[in-house]
């Protein structure tokens, strides 16, 4: 999964068949993560009568499974199932079953009047269910006039659809049927076999799948649009790949752009595992209100604009399709055909794809220059894993309420740029051959980190590859590597990176670290407390050469003065790494602002746009927390304009539609980039205007009909907030109407976030209190209540808001991991006082919660915030004063 994202909806204990037995079993200890191993399932047969018009599914189940021993009850899954009817069946013979559901994650028990024996079994269910509002088990949307429905069962929702063994280390084969109204198309993971009718219903009838976990089946219903074609065939296939992109009616004229690339994304991906695609289909289906993307197996779903685009998308979009969907395309082989045996192995899967979608995506387009959004994303996750309260990537997991937890940035960003220094270290070849090894050995069936480690061990013939990769992935924390010395001789000292105001417990790696001075590259696994390096060339050092190195340095002034003088020449990763480890430093108390702001005015230059957009990052932290006075602000805004107004003029502005098409990708980001600045951060009046005049000649003002030409999606960001700010309360109603009057999954998520963070505490009050519009979708609504939070003029408001409204955030059903990721809606806060009223008002109800961990975190983030502003802003203040 790529994903920023299920809420565990209440539960009702349910007893059917047999309700004395339930009501008088006696109470017992029930499996809280995984079940025991007394029945182990074979085979699946699922049947689902889905009309998403209706509030409610139904299903039959029949799952094979061997009963270890014979025993008179059994643990199982299933969350909110209204059982009709529950039964076994063993060499002929029925034994009616109770049904009851233990806990709100879905463990339930079946009890019979007497003991099932041992050996072969069937179980059977009929039941019914409620439809999802939230991307979580099976869940429906209203798109225009059409319903549909769609499934996403990662990480424990399938228990929602479905009763079984839902759980990644059991792996069987599932044959699907689905009952539809006449008309309805339905997609699953194996190829369509017939389409019939039954008592008024079309009955769609599939193949059999290959071994799947629970958390990988599809099931999607509704009047789809689809494109169909071929991959063709490859080295490592002989025969056509059948392949659909499947959307929702008002789509269908976007969905091309997808289908050429994903055929290429293919190829690409099987000249790397030199295998081929493992299914023998491949459906790429989208859904509005999905917030990311998921690896059903032949079935993957994404979000409506990760998807639906043609050539003239924005630069950002076409780099979002590249990595995403060569992200979930690599889950196919790693993580679909290679299973991890527990949710503490998700790490891999997730990290490797990661690694895989930036790789395989800058393949894909080049020109797009998406590999170096790798670096970028891993350290950001650096932000994340530097704090104390945290965890190691590779987690052991106990409960299913921790489970959602571990899809966050330590799992994809730094878990990405971990796989990304290994085969760095270990050359591109070799790693490749560790990873054929180890999924040719796990074919089908499930594995664990130890034995992809085992792999790559083997592959490179160094045994000590094996704790150092360890030494990342088990261990939580940032490295700090510090360097004394200068002019090539340098010693080196590894210790945990902390920020201002804590100290980190003592904490030992096995770094692959890559040194570079001039054209003299020196790497090394630094296994050692302290090193001596010499280094020959000359120049500036740059302690993390390509950027790949997991890592964060420090440097003696006058080698952190070469380097950013530096900076606009750097290769793109080693910018961002002396940007990462720069503003890092400062946050710990060592570097100064007036290095933050050189750094800013110097590497803005770089013609790489991941590189130039990192440049001014640092002094915009401490923008956005509060370390400015206003003279400081002001100051710094015009520092801002002053850097970026060449830039724009440079580069030319027209916002209409279309306007820079077939423009580079490179220069369309620098582009944005200095538009962005100029409108957001130095409040361009003349800009600003401009921006705000398009977005109402789109919108449609003062009676006037929209003109859809007189903005280009680039600019909808840009141009919505100024408009808003202008206009008011009644540019605020005219925005909300038109998106929700729009199915376009590039605007109409791009207007509601606009209103969501306008900042603005009346927009706010009517947005969250008074809107009742049934055109606007639970997953929406939640955005606007995210947006609220995060905006500086609007978050006090919204945290009194939350605060009232906190069971309903919490368990309201909005779909994987939105409660997970609620605490971190305010992190934007920079108080002491702010972090212990968090802490006060929050840690009893996320107890036991998938957002607990992720409180710890905001907790933590706030405070070292208030801690570095009164340590530091003083200082903040004067320099950004006095800049010219």
């Amino acid at each position: 999964m790529r994903s920023f994202l299920g809420c565990l909806v209440s539960a009702s204990l349910l007893a059917f068949s047999a309700p004395a037995l339930a009501e008088a079993a006696p109470p017992a200890a029930f499996p809280e993560g995984r079940l025991d191993d007394a029945v182990k399932p074979t085979a699946y047969r699922l049947d689902f009568t889905v009309d998403p018009a209706q509030e409610r599914f139904s299903g039959k189940t029949e799952i094979d499974v061997t009963l270890k021993a014979p025993s008179a009850s059994l643990f199982i899954h299933g969350r909110d199932l209204a059982m009709r009817g529950a039964a076994a069946t063993v060499a002929g013979k029925t034994y009616p079953g109770a049904w009851q559901q233990l806990d709100d994650t879905g463990v339930a028990r079946l009890t019979f009047a007497q003991p099932l024996p041992a050996g072969p079994v069937t179980l059977s269910f009929d039941y019914d269910a409620p439809f999802g509002q939230g991307p979580a088990g099976m869940f429906r949307v209203k798109v225009g006039e059409d319903w549909y429905s769609w499934t996403q069962f990662q990480s424990i929702d399938a228990r929602a659809a479905f009763p079984g063994f839902d759980e990644p280390g059991l792996k069987q084969p599932f044959t699907v049927t689905v009952r539809t109204p006449a008309g309805l198309k339905a997609v699953s993971n194996a190829p369509e076999q017939s389409v019939t009718r039954e008592g008024g219903l079309d009955v769609h009838r599939f193949a059999p799948t290959l071994p799947l976990p629970t958390y990988l089946v599809a099931v999607m219903v509704g009047p789809f649009a689809a494109v169909e074609g071929a991959v063709p065939p490859t080295p490592q296939r002989q025969d056509p790949l059948p392949l659909r992109i499947v959307s929702t009616r008002q789509n269908a004229g976007k969905l091309d752009f997808a289908l050429d690339g994903s055929k290429k994304i293919v190829a690409l991906l099987e000249d790397y595992f030199g295998d081929a695609f493992p299914y023998p289909k491949l459906d790429q289906i989208t859904s509005p209100i999905m917030p990311g993307a998921m690896e059903n197996a032949g079935a993957d779903l994404y979000q409506d604009a990760l998807i639906v685009m043609d050539e003239k998308a924005t630069t950002a979009q076409k780099r979002s399709f590249g990595m995403v969907v060569s992200h979930e395309l690599a889950h196919q082989w790693f993580g679909d055909l290679v299973t991890p045996q527990w949710w503490d192995d998700i790490w891999l899967n997730e990290s490797f794809a990661n690694w895989m979608g930036y790789r395989i995506g800058n393949a894909w387009r080049p020109d797009l220059n998406i590999g170096a959004g790798a670096l970028a994303e891993g350290f950001a996750a650096m932000n994340t894993d530097s704090l104390l309260a945290g965890r190691p990537i590779h987690q052991q997991i106990e409960k299913s309420a921790q489970v959602d937890a571990a899809f966050d940035s330590i799992t994809y960003g730094k878990g990405g740029q971990v796989v990304a220094m290994i085969a760095a270290f270990l050359g591109d070849e070799t790693f490749k051959t560790g990873v054929r090894r180890y999924m040719a050995a796990h074919r089908n069936g499930n594995a664990t980190s130890a034995d992809f480690f085992r792999a790559m061990a083997e592959a490179a013939h160094d045994p000590k590859i094996l704790p150092a990769m360890q030494s990342f992935t088990d261990q939580q924390g940032v490295p700090l590597l510090t360097f004394t010395g200068s002019h090539g001789r340098y010693q080196v000292t590894q210790s945990r990176y902390a920020r201002l105001g804590t100290t980190a417990p003592d904490t030992h790696w096995g770094v692959p670290m890559c040194l570079k001075r001039g054209p003299m590259r020196f790497c090394t696994l630094l296994v050692e407390k302290t090193l001596e390096v010499i280094l020959g060339g000359s120049g500036a050092f740059m302690p993390n050469a390509g950027g790949t190195g997991y890592y964060r340095f420090e440097l003696p002034r006058a080698e952190w003065n070469r380097l950013i003088a530096a900076s606009a020449a750097l290769p793109s990763g080693e910018a961002i790494a002396l940007a990462d480890s720069l503003r890092a430093s400062f946050m710990a108390g060592r570097a100064d602002t007036r290095q933050l702001a050189t750094l800013a005015r110097t590497m803005v230059r770089n013609p790489d746009s991941y590189a130039s957009s990192a440049a001014f990052g640092g002094l915009q932290a401490l923008y956005d927390w509060g370390l400015m006075d206003e003279a400081a602000k002001a100051a710094y805004r015009g520092m801002v304009g002053k850097t970026y107004r060449p830039i724009a003029r440079g580069l030319g502005f027209e916002p209409r539609a279309g306007a820079y098409a077939g423009e580079p990708p490179e220069r369309t980001q620098r582009r944005q980039q200095a538009i962005g600045m100029l409108a957001g951060v130095a409040k361009d009046a003349p800009l600003r205007a401009r921006l705000a005049a398009a977005a109402a000649a789109f919108v449609g003002w003062d009676g006037r009909a929209g003109d859809p030409g007189a903005l280009d999606a680039a600019w909808y960001g840009e141009a919505f907030d100024p408009w808003l700010d202008a206009g008011g309360p009644a540019a605020a109603k005219a925005l909300l109407d038109k998106a929700l009057s729009s199915q376009d999954p590039v605007f109409r998520p791009a207007a509601l976030g606009a209103l969501g963070s306008s900042g603005r505490a009346e927009t706010a009050t009517w947005l969250l209190d008074e809107v009742k519009d049934d055109r606007l979708r639970l997953s929406e609504r939640l955005g606007l209540v995210r947006g609220v939070l995060q905006a500086p003029g609007t978050r006090d408001w919204g945290y009194g808001w939350m605060i009232r409204h906190l069971d309903e955030l919490i368990n309201g059903g909005g779909g994987i991991f939105f409660s997970a990721r609620l605490p971190q809606m305010l992190a934007g806060f920079c108080s002491v006082e702010k972090a212990d009223e968090f802490a006060r008002d929050l840690r009893g109800p996320m107890k036991g919660k998938a957002g607990e961990l992720e409180l710890e975190r905001t907790i933590e983030r706030v405070r070292s915030c208030g801690v570095l502003k009164a340590a530091r802003g003083a200082e903040v203040s004067r320099t950004i004063a006095r800049l010219r």
